[in-house]
């Protein structure tokens, strides 16, 4: 009796282990590369880290990780929202950052919650009044 509880608790323990394991080693980058180009993949880490951190600290509290996709090998250098990608034409450390800034800005509020902020604003506009028009 005692052999098999731990049993089910040594298979349990590395369920648990394999599935942190798995986390961890996810990263929410995914890279298309196009043509002969490097990919600074730790580089890349370490800059996508920070400018969710830095976009964290300035606007929300929230921890800040979406998921993009970078080309490299680009017809032009930019970033797209919807589609959460940044496209190079090369490796460019500042354009990367910047990339990811935009698409973790975007991040920090979903669309609903943009539809409730936006209908807010109009409600909150609509109940303004100005001071003359109470006098009349």
């Amino acid at each position: 009796m005692f052999s098999e509880v731990v049993t089910k608790a040594t298979k349990l323990a590395v369920v648990i282990l394999l599935l942190a394991a798995g986390g961890w080693a996810q990263t929410p980058l995914a890279v298309r590369i196009k043509g002969n180009q490097k990919w600074p993949a730790e580089e890349a880490d370490r800059l996508y880290l920070s400018a969710c951190s830095i976009v964290q600290q300035e606007f929300g509290g929230r921890t800040i990780r979406p998921q993009i996709t970078v080309v490299l090998g680009a017809e032009r250098d930019e970033a797209d929202v919807r589609s959460r990608e940044i496209r190079l034409v090369r490796w460019n450390p500042y354009l990367f950052a910047q990339g990811v800034v935009v698409i973790a800005f975007q991040n920090l509020m979903p669309p609903d919650e943009r539809l409730l902020a936006a209908r807010r604003a109009v409600n909150w506009a609509d109940s303004t009044v100005e001071i003359k028009e109470i006098s009349k």
